[in-house]
């Protein structure tokens, strides 16, 4: 009877303990939702979106001793083509040009002086001597005085020669007055011309086997349009020439 009464004992027990572990399973809805724990709205912060690389590299773990790297943004598509050898620079330095006009001496002198003036160049204009061995001249015969060499001048300035010079040389010029001299006999002959038009006289023209000086005139730092109006001034002188070139520095 003893062992009837533990026997029954034991099963209530086992009984007992399996309802104790695995009653709720048997007891359960399988189909009662979830109830998830209340959110703390007020709580939550959203943070900025990292980029890709940086997102990663924060990932990454560090490793004692190894610095972190991040890898270079990805090179652009658009091919880089290298300059050839020896291509010149896009920007280039600006050369200054210069002008010289010339040669001038007589009359011819004191108009383009004149012209010149009226294009007003300030410090840009200067003047240099030129001087060859022979050219031609136009002159009045010397005389025998002073004194008429003087009076001769004096008419000279009524009819508005402005351009004159009293040989001093002791010889056979001496007392003579030159009123100009010329490269070419063509430019003397035009000259002389205009001379005998304002009945100037006498005048003669000649070879000077002399020393000639004449005056040549720069310009510093010429551009388009002063070239154009030094062309336009050159018509007046058909002799002249007007040379354009980069300045000596």
């Amino acid at each position: 009877m003893m062992k009837w009464i533990v026997g029954l004992l034991l099963l209530a027990n086992l009984a007992l303990f399996g309802w104790m572990r695995w009653g709720s399973v048997l007891t359960e809805d399988v189909d009662a939702v979830t109830v998830q724990a209340a959110l703390n709205a007020d709580k939550i912060k959203l943070l900025p979106l990292q980029p890709a690389a940086a997102s990663a590299s924060a990932l990454a773990p560090a490793v004692p001793g190894v610095p972190l790297t991040l890898s270079p943004p990805a090179a652009s598509a658009v091919p880089v083509v290298p300059a050839p050898v020896g291509a010149a620079p896009t920007e280039s330095r600006k050369v200054a040009n210069c002008a010289e006009w010339g040669e001038f001496s007589g009359d011819d002198l004191v108009r383009a002086q004149q012209a010149l003036a009226a294009l007003k160049l300030g410090d840009k204009l200067s003047l240099r001597s030129v001087e060859q061995d022979h050219g031609y001249w136009v002159y009045i015969p010397p005389v025998k005085k002073r004194a008429q060499a003087e009076q001769k001048v004096e008419e000279l300035k009524a009819r508005g020669v402005k351009d004159y010079f009293v040989v001093q040389e002791k010889g056979r010029w001496l007392n003579a007055i030159s009123l100009g001299v010329f490269k070419s006999n063509e430019a003397a002959q035009k000259f002389l011309v205009t001379l005998n038009a304002k009945e100037i006289g006498p005048v003669s023209m000649g070879i000077r086997k002399s020393k000639l000086r004449f005056t040549v005139f720069v310009i510093n730092g010429v551009d388009t349009g002063i070239t154009d109006k030094i062309n336009a001034l050159k018509k007046g002188f058909p002799d002249s020439e007007l040379k354009v070139s980069a300045c000596n520095n």
